[in-house]
């Protein structure tokens, strides 16, 4: 008889499909958090075991941790030696993921002591250099105490990875669930944009016509969000540009912006250059001709507009390669006009689409190279953002 969690196994991605994680749970009250936790990790193809502190067992009971995982939880260390069977040299799992993970806990494991059914599974998994992600929870007075963050430095020191708190009410809250799985997918990822600083630029300009009125292009700003996220999971340190109608990830570094101007600007102070900048924004092609104040309503209106500056040039200012995107109506004609786009532009790859894939999940795309290769993809926008990423790679 299969477990409940086998039915959605995979079901979101199959990105951690084939691996085995151990997530320890300590006694923190975000440990009634796990069981979401436990069954996201599931959800992208992963196998989840759990072992919990004494303290852990007092909060949540093992048994709905069975339930959300399927696998009978280790509470106390038993003659199969578990912490060697998943954690040791050539053991089952690929990664200890410590979630919640108290003050006590992070300062067992950076002093090497391990008295709970969890620290002796990071040490173990420490001396086996198997990966370790730490999510601490605990209340703020203790996160900012100067021993604890001195043991988390020791941790980071040693390459143990940790998904940060959410500061709020007074504690240092557990990140959320979806934080947390990426970090998982970017430990156990391919890596092949490990050290690599990628720019992503999306979502739509706004251009004002009087002080309160815009002209403005659509735009959802899921192809931004999608390529930030395939970026991160492959290990690249991930920076957003974004309009007000995109909320950016919290692993990205996010700066806003509301008129084509307002990139312009970002351009011109940006220090940093980036070995990737993608630009998918929705930017005017035309700016209004702005009038002071408010105009009147109620009578026609006349728009004079101007041609708006091409950013895709100013890009390479700040970019080693960029990728633009190219959007028209008419499948017949995008990717020769998205050709001559990037040639004018003197851009290094160039990404053509149809106004079919405005506001849509999923979406058709020519992916087409300065030195004239091109592939066709299609499927989800996180798929097809994948493929965007082994293209230029």
């Amino acid at each position: 008889m299969k477990a409940p969690s086998d039915a959605i196994r995979g079901v979101k991605s199959k990105k951690l499909e084939g691996k085995t994680i151990v997530l320890g749970v300590t006694g923190s009250i975000a440990a009634v958090e796990t069981i979401k936790l436990a069954r996201e990790l599931i959800r992208h193809g992963a196998k989840v075991v759990t072992v919990m502190s004494r303290n852990a067992c007092s909060i949540i009971h093992p048994n709905a941790l069975e339930f959300a995982t399927g696998e009978k939880p280790v509470v106390e260390l038993s003659g199969k030696a578990e912490h060697v069977l998943y954690c040791g040299v050539g053991g089952e799992a690929d990664l200890l993921l410590i979630a919640p993970a108290t003050a006590n806990t992070i300062s067992k494991i950076a002093l090497g002591i391990d008295d709970t059914a969890v620290t002796t599974f990071a040490t173990t998994a420490i001396g086996s250099k198997m990966p370790i992600v730490i999510v601490p929870a605990m209340h703020y007075s203790m996160y900012e105490n100067k021993f604890v963050m001195g043991n988390v430095e020791k941790c980071r020191k040693n390459g143990i990875a940790f998904v940060e708190p959410k500061i709020e009410e007074g504690k240092a809250k557990i990140a959320e669930n979806d934080e947390i799985v990426e970090m998982v997918i970017r430990t156990l990822g391919k890596k092949d944009f490990e050290g690599k600083k990628v720019l992503v630029v999306g979502g739509g300009t706004s251009e004002f016509i009087d002080n309160v009125r815009i002209i403005t292009n659509l735009s959802s700003g899921k192809m931004a969000l999608a390529l930030s996220k395939a970026a991160y999971e492959r290990g690249a340190d991930v920076e957003i540009w974004h309009s007000h109608n995109v909320v950016p990830p919290a692993y990205a570094k996010a700066r806003k912006f509301v008129t084509s101007r307002d990139i312009i600007n970002l351009i011109e102070n940006e220090s940093t250059k980036f070995d990737y900048v993608i630009n998918c924004a929705a930017i005017s092609d035309f700016i209004p001709e702005k009038k002071e104040g408010k105009i009147s309503s109620g009578k026609p209106l006349d728009l004079h507009l101007l041609p708006a500056e091409r950013i895709n040039p100013m890009l390479k200012k700040i970019g080693k390669v960029v990728v633009g995107f190219k959007l028209e109506s008419d499948e017949k004609y995008v990717k020769d006009r998205a050709v001559e786009r990037m040639n004018k532009d003197g851009i290094d790859f160039i990404v053509a689409n149809t106004t079919d894939t405005i506001g849509s999940d999923t979406m058709k795309a020519w992916i087409i190279g300065s030195e004239g290769n091109a592939a066709e993809v299609k499927g989800t926008k996180e798929e097809v953002a994948e493929k965007i990423f082994d293209f230029i790679s």
